[in-house]
C-alpha cells in the first residue's frame, strides 16, 4: 500500500486551491495519496498569535495579486468568491460530512475558487452538497461528531506545529504553502534533504534579538 500523508488546508486559503489543483494536474500519483485534513485557519492563528495576510491592509492586497498572478502562471482558472476573508466553518464541516472527503474538496474549491461563489453558509453551499449526495446540509454541518472532527484536526494540527495552510506532513515534516510544493516534491525524491551540514546548522540557529512587545 502506497504511504499516505496528511494535507491540512482551510478553503479560506487560495494558496491551499493552487496547490491541490497543481498536484492533482501535475504530481497526480502522489495527489491520490493526500489525506485531506481540513483546519479552522483562525484557530491555528489565534494559537500561534500571528495575523492572516488579509488583516493587514497592505499584505491583503498584496496577497490577492500575487494568488491571482499565480494562477495565470500555472495556467490554473481562478476567480475570488465575492467576499475575503469570509466565515469557513460550513465549507469545512460539509467537507467533513460528505461522504467522499477527495470529491468534497475537488468540488467546493471549484464552487469557491474556480467559478467564484459563495461558501459561507449552508444555503450558498446546497448545490455543492446536492451533487456530494449530502441530501439535509443543515443538519450534516450541524451534527456534533462534524464538529468534533474538525476540532480534532485543528488540535493535531496544533500539536504536529502546524501554523499555516496549505501544509503537508510527510514524515514529521512540514511544508507549508505553496510556494514549498517543490521543496516536498525534492524531499520525496531525497529523504535526506534536511541532512546536510548547513541544514542542521540552522535548525538551531540561535535568536540574537527579539522584537519588544509596544507599550499601550
Amino acid at each position: 500500500m502506497s504511504e499516505a500523508f496528511d494535507w491540512y488546508f482551510d478553503f479560506i486559503s487560495p494558496f491551499a486551491y493552487l496547490q491541490w489543483r497543481r498536484l492533482w494536474r501535475d504530481e497526480p500519483a502522489l495527489a491520490a495519496r493526500l489525506r485531506p485534513r481540513p483546519v479552522l485557519l483562525a484557530a491555528l492563528l489565534q494559537h500561534w498569535g500571528q495575523l492572516g495576510p488579509a488583516e493587514i491592509p497592505g499584505k491583503r492586497r498584496h496577497t490577492y495579486r500575487l494568488v491571482q498572478w499565480q494562477a495565470r502562471e500555472f495556467g490554473i482558472p481562478l476567480r475570488a468568491p465575492p467576499a475575503h476573508p469570509f466565515n469557513p466553518l460550513a465549507a469545512l464541516r460539509l467537507c467533513l460530512a460528505a461522504p467522499d472527503r477527495v470529491a468534497a474538496t475537488h468540488a467546493i474549491f471549484a464552487h469557491l475558487w474556480e467559478r467564484g461563489a459563495a461558501a459561507d453558509s449552508a444555503e450558498a453551499l446546497a448545490p455543492v452538497a446536492r451533487e456530494l449526495g449530502v441530501a439535509d446540509i443543515e443538519s450534516a454541518i450541524a451534527d456534533p461528531l462534524v464538529k468534533q472532527a474538525l476540532a480534532f484536526n485543528g488540535n493535531e494540527a496544533i500539536a504536529l506545529g502546524v501554523f499555516g495552510v496549505p501544509t503537508l506532513v510527510i514524515d514529521h515534516e512540514l511544508f507549508w504553502g505553496n510556494d514549498a510544493t517543490s521543496m516536498a516534491l525534492a524531499y520525496l525524491a531525497n529523504r535526506g534533504l534536511f541532512q546536510d551540514e548547513e541544514m542542521r546548522r540552522i535548525d538551531t540557529l540561535p535568536v540574537a534579538a527579539r522584537r519588544k512587545e509596544a507599550k499601550a
